[in-house]
C-alpha cells in the first residue's frame, strides 16, 4: 500500500511537472527540436533543471542500500555501448521528433483527452509488442 501511494504520488508529481514544463504540449516540443527554424530553447531550461535535480538525487542514491521505501537500489551500472541501443535511441529520438511526445508526455496527454495523443500511445504499444515479438525470436536462437 505504502509503495502503491507513493507510486501515485510520484507520478502525479511528474505528470504535473511534464504539464507546468509543457513537455506534454507537442507543438512546445517539435519547437524545441526545430534547431534549424524557429527554435524554442525553453524546453532547454526545463531539461537542465530535470539534469541538476536528477544528479542530486543519483548522488543520494548511490549513497544509500535501501530506497526511502525500503527496497534495495536498483542503479544501472552498464556503460556498454552497443548496436542495439544506438539504434532504439534513434528510433526513440525520431518517434519523438515526428510526434512531439515522448511516453511520459504522451500518457499525461492521453490522460487529458487528446486524440493525437491516443494514436501515439496506441502505436507506442505496438511499437513494444513488435520488439516483444523479436526479441523472443532473438532469444530462442
Amino acid at each position: 500500500m505504502k509503495f502503491n501511494l507513493a507510486s501515485l504520488l510520484a507520478g502525479l508529481i511528474f505528470g504535473l511537472g511534464l504539464i507546468v514544463s509543457g513537455m506534454a504540449n507537442p507543438e512546445k516540443v517539435l519547437g524545441f527540436l526545430d534547431i534549424a527554424g524557429l527554435w524554442d530553447p525553453s524546453l532547454a531550461f526545463v531539461m537542465g533543471g530535470a539534469i541538476l535535480v536528477g544528479l542530486g538525487a543519483f548522488a543520494l542514491a548511490r549513497r544509500r542500500t535501501l530506497s526511502f521505501l525500503g527496497f534495495s537500489m536498483k542503479i544501472p551500472a552498464s556503460t556498454h555501448i552497443d548496436k542495439r541501443l544506438v539504434i532504439g535511441g534513434l528510433a526513440f529520438g525520431a518517434g519523438w521528433g515526428i510526434a512531439g511526445f515522448c511516453p511520459g508526455p504522451g500518457l499525461v496527454a492521453l490522460g487529458a483527452g487528446e486524440i493525437k495523443a491516443a494514436i501515439f500511445v496506441a502505436s507506442m504499444v505496438a511499437g513494444m509488442a513488435v520488439f516483444e515479438i523479436f526479441e523472443r525470436r532473438r532469444t530462442k536462437t
